[in-house]
């Protein structure tokens, strides 16, 4: 298991070893936005032009080897509804989503679901059995609601997967020592995992450092994934702004990356 840094030209992003279908992390670098979106800003609904957003996901999706110009995606909420999606909810990267979820998954190839982050832990997951793909948006709130679990259940439950066949890859995000939060997340956090639950939020003054990733891959483990079918990027949003985007470091005067990822027909 290995997260890869992939370069094409001035574009950067990431993969994980664990997923062979086309997917991609994106960073901020190698697109065209401009001012405090530049330059690869791949978030929609932050007021980017959407020509250059258009562009962007242009570039991204050629290098990736999508070859799409029409995507799934959601308006995120911070909850835990996970949507099955056909190519009938693909739309243009300037289009209006009618629904709002924070996990997509779908069965059917030639469909991408996109989903938007900038701190919050972006999880891809591909079943190579049933041939399914999913896309989960996870902030500390979808995170303490248990969307992965629900991500993996909500997979077999539509398409028969097995959770023991499943992949998952968790991309970068804020990090352990970076997410300091306070009393409410903690006490999230034990309600979700009971007395585990002070093994992912650790007390430092009177805040909280609190390990997003860490959460969602033990979660994954509960819902049946073997370790060795979770991989985890180490790297941190917020220590890593001159990459990527975060929301903390910005004060939300940002851009977005994305989580992508799509079957080929």
């Amino acid at each position: 298991m290995a997260f890869c840094e992939i370069r094409c030209g001035d574009l950067v992003y990431f993969t994980s070893s664990l997923i062979p279908v086309p997917h991609a992390f994106t960073t901020r670098h190698g697109g065209i936005s401009c001012g405090i979106f530049e330059t690869l800003n791949l978030g929609r609904g932050l007021g980017d032009d959407p020509k250059a957003l258009k562009e962007n996901y242009a570039r991204v999706s050629c290098a990736v080897g999508f070859e799409a110009d029409r995507f799934v995606f959601s308006r995120q909420v911070h909850g835990d509804t996970v949507r099955p999606c056909t190519a009938v909810d693909a739309l243009p990267p300037e289009g209006d989503v009618p629904y709002e979820a924070d996990g997509l998954i779908t069965n059917e190839k030639n469909v991408p679901l996109v989903i938007s982050v900038a701190d919050c832990v972006p999880i891809l997951l591909y079943d190579p059995v049933r041939g399914a793909v999913g896309a989960v948006h996870a902030g500390w709130r979808g995170t303490v609601q248990d969307i992965a679990a629900k991500a993996v259940r909500r997979l077999a439950a539509e398409y028969g997967s097995r959770p023991e066949d499943i992949r998952a890859a968790l991309g970068p995000s804020i990090s352990l020592c970076c997410f300091e939060t306070g009393p409410e997340v903690a006490k999230a956090v034990s309600a979700l995992l009971g007395p585990r639950g002070a093994e992912f939020a650790l007390p430092r003054g009177d805040k909280y450092m609190v390990d997003l990733k860490g959460i969602n891959a033990h979660r994954l483990e509960d819902a049946g994934l073997s370790p060795e079918n979770i991989d985890i990027s180490h790297l941190c949003t917020s220590c890593r702004c001159e990459t990527f985007w975060s929301h903390r470091k910005t004060k939300g005067k940002r851009g977005g990356q994305a989580a992508l990822i799509m079957m080929k027909g």
